[in-house]
């Protein structure tokens, strides 16, 4: 298992530790996880990461009406969201550097 993936797991698991313990600066770590872990993803998925991104933070607030569990969901959704967001706006820059590099 190579560290690009050990950093994604790690992102994965704080997303769902940061839902049930809120610390101060959880965004900013999920979001700083997830922009190393995008090195780690194949060219061909970064279409799926970046409607990933959009889809979570998008629906993460969906289950908040359900009593009990619903804000612990909507926390784990919404850490995810944050983590793949970082991922995504890191590939979408690289893809924009590596265009303006290449321009022909």
């Amino acid at each position: 298992m190579s560290i690009l993936r050990i950093v994604y797991a790690a992102a994965m698991v704080l997303a769902v530790v940061f839902a049930f313990v809120p610390m101060s600066n959880s965004a900013l770590l999920l979001a700083i996880l997830g922009a190393v872990a995008s090195f780690a993803v194949l060219p061909e998925h970064h279409v799926r990461v970046i409607v990933s991104a959009l889809a979570l933070t998008a629906l993460a607030g969906t289950f908040n009406g359900m009593p009990g569990i619903g804000l612990y969901i909507t926390g784990i959704l919404a850490n995810l969201g944050v983590a793949v967001a970082g991922a995504a706006v890191l590939i979408i820059l690289r893809n924009m550097i590596n265009r303006l590099l290449n321009w022909a």
